[in-house]
């Protein structure tokens, strides 16, 4: 009777909804410093990297390079500060206990010295809603708020590429090659629109079924409605 549907078929990990080893860059985490000093260091150069929507600065200074999501108005040249003592400034790097109420904050660790874990995708921000006993309330983009350890640190302003989203793609081509490097299937054809035997939904009974027009065959007779048992059977045309 048919196949496995879509959504069953995605958790299988099957190269088809894989994304590409296309990247360059392995991580994106702040370097493990000595939380007591303020490090200077100089944005090199801001890169595109395949299956993100956000642009990456790279950063260099005290005998190590990193990368990490650009801020938006970051400039190559640019000095960041990364320390309790920088300045509230975007771009630079700060435990988010030494930042006032109301800063944009993004890529804000999780627990010290993870790296950064939260808010990296073109566009976003946090922000920080107040200070409690070595404690942090942060509002995420998503508007819940979450507690955070006030020695975590976090990039000050907002991640660059906003409304990167909001531009039409005019050729199929071009989303195609966009949903392939980020692991996504393209085109996703909707339920309603294949055969009974393909999907629940299918058969062209309803726009909007709501569940499945399709049952088994040892289905009760008061709900033994609709295609029973449908399958594929003889030669294809």
């Amino acid at each position: 009777m048919g196949k496995h549907i879509l959504t069953q078929r995605r958790g299988r990990g099957t190269p088809q909804f894989r994304s590409r080893k296309t990247a360059k860059v392995s991580s994106t985490r702040y370097p493990i410093t000595d939380l007591t000093k303020t490090l200077t260091y100089t944005v090199k150069n801001i890169i595109h990297e395949s299956g993100r929507l956000a642009p990456l600065m790279v950063v260099s200074g005290q005998g190590n390079t990193f990368y990490m999501p650009a801020a938006k108005g970051i400039e190559e040249g640019q000095k960041i500060y990364m320390g309790p003592g920088a300045p509230v400034k975007d771009g630079n790097i700060i435990p988010i206990g030494n930042l006032p109420e109301g800063t944009l904050i993004y890529n804000i660790e999780r627990v010290l010295n993870d790296g950064g874990k939260f808010v990296k995708s073109a566009g976003d921000y946090a922000i920080i809603m107040g200070h409690e006993s070595g404690w942090t309330s942060v509002k995420m983009p998503s508007g819940k708020k979450i507690m955070l350890p006030s020695s975590v640190r976090a990039t000050v302003g907002i991640v660059a590429g906003g409304g990167v989203d909001e531009k039409p793609i005019l050729k199929a081509t071009l989303r195609k090659m966009a949903m392939k490097a980020r692991g996504r299937k393209y085109p996703f054809v909707r339920g309603i629109a294949m055969s009974a035997v393909y999907h629940p939904h299918g058969g062209g009974r309803h726009q909007h079924p709501g569940k499945p027009t399709t049952v088994a065959r040892n289905t009760p007779p008061g709900r033994k409605v609709g295609n029973i048992a449908a399958r594929k059977t003889g030669r294809g045309k």
